[in-house]
Parts: C-alpha cells; sequence; structure tokens
C-alpha cells in the first residue's frame, strides 16, 4: 500500500490534475495537494482523483501505468 495525492493545480498544457505516491521525486514541489489514500496500486487512486478533479492523471514517473499522457 502507498499514500497516493493528487496535486490541486493542473498542468498548464494538459489541464490534468496529476495523482502522485508520497514518495515520487516530484511530490516536495507540490505546494497544495488532496490525499487521496492508502492504494495497492495507481489505478484505485487516479478513480478516486476523478470524483474530485475529472480530468486528472498519473504521474509520468511514479504512476507511469496510470499515466495517459
Amino acid at each position: 500500500m502507498a499514500a497516493y495525492y493528487v496535486n490541486d493545480n493542473a498542468q498548464p498544457v494538459s489541464g490534468d490534475h496529476e495523482v502522485h505516491v508520497s514518495t515520487c521525486s516530484w511530490f516536495p514541489l507540490i505546494a497544495s495537494k488532496t490525499y487521496l489514500g492508502d492504494y495497492s496500486s495507481c489505478s484505485g487512486a487516479v478513480a478516486k482523483a476523478k470524483t474530485i478533479y475529472r480530468s486528472s492523471d498519473g504521474c509520468a514517473f511514479c504512476c507511469a501505468a496510470c499515466h495517459k499522457g
């Protein structure tokens, strides 16, 4: 299980709110984030994020399996 968060600020180009694991190298750079919960994979975390921000996507680095681009 890992702790997942969604970035409250959308990406400038895609408009997606990226989902990150708390151990992601990008995580400390996120100024505003919402805790999604502990999940065994990114798919559950991204599904939860989409209930908050319709346009959510996995981080290309820490949630590559859920990153759609």
